[in-house]
């Protein structure tokens, strides 16, 4: 019950919703769920174009991340993100370490990335784990399949995980996807310590994640070589 409470807490502060259902009317949830999802929760590539044409005409935006988040949502992916990704990639194996319920990973698979996607299954109370979502601990994962890219999407902020990323010699690229605000996501100690990348914001692709509400940030590490 205290828990339920705190949620609920925190949803009226996000929404400005003080009482009662949180919820859309019928005009925005309709608008919302053509822009952003395939079938219920499950999310599809958004067009950039149709983004900004539709966002602009809904007056319950503010709703949107508050009411996905508790599923695990923190963001959308746009097609034009995914081309962009699957060109970094450039058909190398890649990894996807706290892939949730393995959005990311199947956008970048119907691309032709050979990616696999892990979790550690530790949010199994709020999402629903597809098969395709291995379950496997970062550090297994990182040991056994020696990616050469690995993938992130609002990792937990100063998590204990990415510190391993940095440390694993087959990894050549890392990107991260997250928020441009040091308390939500991302182990920024280690991007500031480490010292076997380089490391580059990409303000061309966080504009590509969706909604820009967010304060989305798309960081860039790659592995410097030797002389």
């Amino acid at each position: 019950m205290t828990l339920e409470a705190v949620n609920q807490a925190n949803l009226a502060a996000s929404t400005g919703v003080a009482s009662g259902k949180i919820r859309f009317n019928r005009y925005n949830g309709t608008l919302m769920q053509h822009l952003l999802f395939r079938d219920g929760l499950d999310r599809k590539p958004v067009s950039i174009a149709r983004f900004r044409i539709i966002w602009r005409l809904l007056s319950q935006r503010n709703l949107l991340m508050p009411l996905v988040r508790p599923k695990g949502i923190y963001c959308f992916y746009s097609a034009s993100l995914i081309t962009r990704l699957t060109r970094l990639i450039d058909g190398r194996r890649c990894l996807e370490i706290g892939a949730g319920d393995g959005t990311l990973s199947r956008f970048l698979s119907e691309r032709g990335v050979d990616i696999v996607a892990t979790d550690d299954y530790s949010w199994a109370d709020s999402i629903d784990y597809p098969s395709t979502v291995i379950r496997q601990s970062a550090s297994k994962a990182l040991r056994t399949r020696e990616p050469e890219v690995v993938i992130t999407s609002w990792t937990p902020p100063a998590n204990l995980f990415e510190r391993q990323i940095f440390a694993t010699p087959s990894v050549q690229t890392y990107i991260t996807i997250g928020s441009q605000h040091e308390s939500e996501t991302g182990d920024w100690t280690t991007y500031r310590t480490q010292q076997s990348f380089d490391q580059a914001h990409r303000p061309d692709l966080a504009k590509l994640v969706l909604p820009p509400e967010n304060d989305n940030a798309v960081l860039i590490f790659q592995r410097r070589h030797k002389k």
